[in-house]
């Protein structure tokens, strides 16, 4: 869930029923060939939830063919062709599935927005079925999740159809300080769809590879610090890093329960506000969840053009100047606010530089106790049950777990106390002091303002497994740190490769942020498909 940035997660049918179900499918099936080709994603691949759903209510798709479609352009795109290898695990119910969301569509009984839409989980995210819930750790390659995560049981209840898992930084990139984004020895290395040979960032690398590719409607990523909105803004995607306590932390392969949070990746704010909706809820086994009652907006009544008219917005100028054309492009972004009616103030968020180092600590901690109570909860069986044994297995498994990096976070997690220690909980009062009261809130309250934004980082780099990951920017760990809401909308381009602007706001701000993004989007649309070229072209602006 870590993007380690510069500052430094039905029931039965019988035969009848099924014919009927798949003779629908066939007038959509027929063309899936087509919409699998490497070019990028087109058609019905690449429409939006309100689309297809539309189309399903007509009666010209059925959930089945679309699931159909998907698992087709996976085997083209994912695992020939350009092999991105975003899918670490295809679910083998994920037909099954569907056709139960078709019938129970021709009873009349249509959940929401999201019934029969595909969605793929990044696998730190459990999920109590035939699939494996590892981090891509071979430690639980094979271990099934004792149940659903919350997250999981929301999604399934509002009818989407999980068709897989998606590959990630191993341990949500909490594993080396000098890793490889989007690589794990279970699921090697996810490409970046807009240039094959540059990184995807991490931690939720598969996730946002795979919808920029169209390997399905909606993927779910998990964040720490800048793991949703880091590659969502490489892959060119709408990513939201919800406020802590929106989304259950349960059942979520963890770094740190003081800032980890799972959350929607999608090609377009519409599509990101819908699924958010349904991962929303109060959860008895996540105490934190009950602070959002009251608090969960009406994110689809916020998807209005007019979003920004009046809107006061805060430029956080001291996440500028860390690359040329990357600024260029987000001053074009401004003007495209104050173009619909926004009012730009520039300003800095104070005291960024204070919980650097304190978040670390805070990490550390957390992610040993973390650790071993979702192994104890979710995976009593398998063969590591807490960070010591973990270790342990990496170090007898060197050739496949330790080839191009180490493991320095894990071994500097083991050697911490526990949460009474009084240096941890010294750290986390630092970073809820510096990163909230004294950070995002005094710079809102100062101005009056209603969202702050910035470059959300820099392009993609080269993939370098000699050196690991090099970052160009990172507006995350504000908002990570203090808990805040955070959303990354398509900016425009760098030599052909995404970059995105960033809207952050208070504690359950997510409407408000919504309203804003959706508002941008709409008069810009700068997302376009990928084309999977090898490299980059230095001709391309």
């Amino acid at each position: 869930m870590r993007h380690i940035s510069e500052t430094n997660h039905g029931d039965g049918m019988d035969r009848r029923d099924f014919v009927k179900i798949g003779l629908a499918a066939g007038a959509v099936t027929s063309t899936s060939s087509a919409l699998a080709k490497p070019a990028g994603a087109s058609g019905i691949l690449d429409a939006g939830v309100l689309e297809q759903q539309q189309m399903m209510e007509a009666g010209k798709l059925t959930s089945h063919s679309l699931t159909s479609q998907y698992l087709a352009r996976i085997k083209t795109i994912d695992k020939a062709g350009p092999r991105i290898n975003a899918i670490i695990e295809i679910n083998p119910e994920a037909l099954k599935i569907a056709l139960d969301m078709d019938r129970e569509r021709t009873l009349k009984r249509v959940r929401g927005p999201l019934h029969g839409i595909p969605v793929l989980l990044k696998d730190n995210i459990a999920t109590g079925d035939r699939m494996s819930t590892t981090a891509g750790s071979l430690a639980l390659a094979g271990v099934r999740a004792a149940r659903d995560a919350h997250v999981t049981a929301q999604l399934r209840a509002a009818g989407a159809v999980i068709i897989g898992k998606t590959n990630l930084s191993e341990w949500a990139n909490m594993r080396s300080t000098n890793s490889v984004s989007g690589w794990s020895a279970r699921g090697g290395l996810t490409l970046n769809p807009y240039s094959l040979d540059r990184n995807c960032s991490g931690s939720s690398s598969g996730s946002g590879a795979a919808i920029a590719a169209g390997l399905a409607t909606l993927a779910v990523g998990t964040e720490t610090d800048g793991s949703i909105v880091s590659p969502a803004s490489i892959c060119g995607l709408v990513g939201i890093k919800p406020t802590l306590g929106l989304v259950s932390r349960s059942g979520i392969i963890p770094i740190a329960h003081s800032q980890d949070t799972a959350g929607p990746m999608a090609r377009s704010v519409a599509d990101a506000a819908l699924m958010l909706a349904a991962m929303t809820g109060v959860d008895p086994q996540d105490p934190v969840t009950r602070e959002s009652v009251g608090k969960v907006g009406d994110y689809r009544a916020a998807l209005d053009k007019a979003g920004l008219k009046g809107a006061r917005i805060g430029v956080a100028r001291n996440f500028f100047g860390h690359q040329p054309e990357l600024d260029a492009v987000i001053e074009k972004a401004l003007l495209d606010l104050k173009a619909q009616g926004a009012v730009l103030i520039d300003t800095e968020i104070p005291n960024v530089g204070k919980y650097g180092d304190s978040e670390t600590e805070v990490l550390l901690y957390e992610f040993k106790a973390d650790l071993e109570a979702y192994l104890k909860e979710y995976a009593p069986n398998a063969p590591v049950s807490n960070m010591a044994e973990v270790i342990a297995f990496n170090r007898k498994h060197r050739q496949q777990e330790l080839p191009y990096f180490g493991q320095e976070y894990l071994e500097q997690a083991q050697a911490k106390g526990g949460l009474e220690t009084p240096a941890y909980k010294e750290a986390l009062a630092n970073n809820r002091r510096y990163a909230r009261a004294e950070g995002i809130d005094q710079v809102m309250k100062e101005h009056q303002l209603d969202a702050l934004v910035a470059p959300t980082g820099g392009p993609a780099w080269l993939t370098d497994f000699i050196n690991g990951d090099h970052f160009t920017g990172s507006f995350s760990s504000p908002a990570a740190v203090a808990g805040y809401p955070h959303i990354t909308v398509p900016a425009g381009y760098v030599h052909g490769l995404p970059v995105g602007l960033s809207f952050v706001g208070a504690a359950y701000s997510e409407a408000s942020l919504i309203r804003m993004a959706y508002a941008y989007e709409q008069a810009t649309r700068h997302r376009r498909a990928p084309q999977f070229p090898p490299s980059v072209s230095l001709a391309v602006r």
